[in-house]
Parts: C-alpha cells; structure tokens; sequence
C-alpha cells in the first residue's frame, strides 16, 4: 500500500467528517484523536461508536459533531454492531446489484474494549468482518468518574485503585490488546498514538484498505485522569514513546514490524514524573510497585523484539 501521508504537511487541513464545537475538555487527547481519524478518511463512512467520552462528548443531544452516519451503541457492543452493518449493506448489494459498502469503523474506549466489548470484538474478528476498530486508549474509565480498566497500567491510581496505605495504585499489569487481536489470526493491527499523526493517519488508512477486519491501538493521554497541565498532552504521548512505556508497531498477516524502535529508551521517570496518577511512585516506600513497572516495560520490548527479530536485524 502506497503512504497516504509523508509529512505533517501532507495532513488534509480540511475537517470534512467532524465539525468544531464539541465538548471535549481542554487538552482531551481522544479529542486530538478523533480529528486525526477522520483524516484517513477516503469516502462513505459509517462510524459507530459505544457509551465513552467521546460519545457522550460530541453527541450532546439534539447536537452532533459528526458529518457522516453515526450510531451510537450500548457499551459492550460497538463491534457487533459494526459488523451487522457491514453485512447489511454487502446483502443489499448482492441482492439488488446496486449500492455501496461503506468503510465501517467502530470507535471505542479502552473501558469499552479491554474489559466491556472484549467479547463482542473477539466474534467479530473471529467472524473475519471486513471492518475496522479502533480504540482510544486513555487507560481508565474516565466518562465515569476515573475508574481502573484493563488498560489502566501497574501502580497507577484510579478512583477505584487509589494510591495510599492499602494499596500503592493498581496492583495488576495492563492488558495486551494487540497480542489479543494478533491471536485471532487478522489481516491488520498495530499501535499509534496522537504525538506521532503521520504514522496514525496512515495506520488508519492501511487499517481501511486492508480485507478483512483490522484493530489499532491508540494512546491517548487524558489531563484529567492522568492528573497533567492540559498544555502537555502532546508531550506525554511522545514521552510514552521514548521511554519505551507505549511501543509503536503493526502487524500484517501475523508479522510485526516495530516502526519506532527505542534504541536508548530515556529513563520512565521522564514519563511517569508529570502525571500525578504516578505522583506516589516516585517515593520511596512504593519504589518496589516502580520496578515492576519498569519491568512490565522491558518485558513488553523485550518480547515484542523477538516477535519482530527478521524486521530488526
């Protein structure tokens, strides 16, 4: 597949499927998201999305941010959703000769796919639907009030994992959504996050042209839950990265192919030091709950570096 997008300057300035005036906070990273999304964009599109902030957020009724079809879902089931509407249109088309099968592309939270919607989306993609999902990933229930997730990370605190005298944060390492979908045999799935749109906005293209179902995996810090200046959104997304904490990679047919590899990650204090979710790992009767974090981090690369080793070499 030919690059969508070589440069920041290539992005298509014009906002052709969201229009402004939502009520995203400040800073809102799934909010950067959505609009960088909607750049890869490349015709009819049909966007269903379940229960998150996003919904809640740009559907404020009777306003709608978006320009395009848009369902709005119960939280377990964006993914089976999508996929009856994919169907549905390919019956039509196969019936009646005529019509088209729109892009169908089910936009969730982490909430609504780590944990919620993970059933739905394993039959999806065990059903091999030629749709595309896609998470934004902000590591918490955060539409309800800040609560831990499959995505939420070791020792982070959460209005239900809260750091203090019982427990230093949550106590249990996040998820592997892509391990997860890879095992399910897809065509396309890969990482991405909001302080790399290059490499976002033409994952999402590739996700779109590929047959067959595709999931990506996007970082997207939260001001709010993660306890930051809204001005430094941007700034933690990349420090995620080069620190190693959020590995950017795809994996076509079953072969990964890290796309920033992390030579000399910079130390995971540079990240975890301007949240105040990892305010109290930085003292040192939680220095234990650090380390496993850090060795969460190093056995993801480590791991993730063997999977990868004929792209590496």
């Amino acid at each position: 597949m030919e690059v969508f997008v070589k440069t920041i300057r290539d992005i298509p300035k014009e906002d052709l499927y969201i229009a402004p005036g939502h009520r995203l906070c400040a800073g809102c990273g799934p909010a950067i998201a959505i609009k960088l999304i909607a750049k890869a964009f490349r015709g009819p599109t049909v966007v269903v999305m379940n229960t998150g902030c996003v919904e809640v957020s740009t559907t404020i009724y009777p306003y709608t941010s978006w320009k395009i079809p848009w369902v709005h879902v119960a939280f377990e089931n964006a993914a089976a959703v999508a996929s009856g509407i994919v169907e549905a249109f390919k019956t039509i088309k196969r019936k009646y000769g005529k019509g088209v099968v729109p892009d169908v592309i089910a936009l969730a939270g982490d909430g609504g796919t780590f944990d919620i919607g993970i059933q739905a989306l394993s039959g999806a993609l065990e059903r091999g639907h030629d749709f595309v999902y896609i998470c934004y990933d902000n590591e918490a229930y955060m539409n309800t009030g800040i609560q831990r997730s499959g995505a939420t990370p070791r020792g982070a605190s959460t209005t239900t994992s809260p750091a203090g005298r019982v427990i230093p944060g949550k106590l249990e390492r996040k998820k592997d959504l892509i391990g997860i979908a890879v095992a399910h045999n897809i065509p396309y799935a890969a990482t991405a996050t909001i302080s790399l749109p290059v490499d976002l906005i033409n994952k999402v293209r590739k996700a779109l042209e590929v047959e067959g179902p595709a999931v990506l995996h996007i970082l997207c810090p939260c001001p709010l839950g993660w306890r930051f200046d809204p001005s430094l959104t941007v700034r933690v997304a990349r420090l995620a990265v080069e620190t190693g904490y959020f590995p950017i990679y795809e994996v076509e047919h079953g072969r990964y192919k890290i796309n920033i590899p992390i030579v000399k990650p910079k130390p995971l204090e540079e990240f975890i030091k301007i949240q105040g979710r990892f305010a109290h790992l930085l003292r040192p009767e939680n220095r234990e709950i650090l380390e496993k974090l850090k060795r969460d981090v190093e056995e993801q690369w480590k791991t993730l570096r063997a999977l990868a080793k004929l792209e590496i070499e």
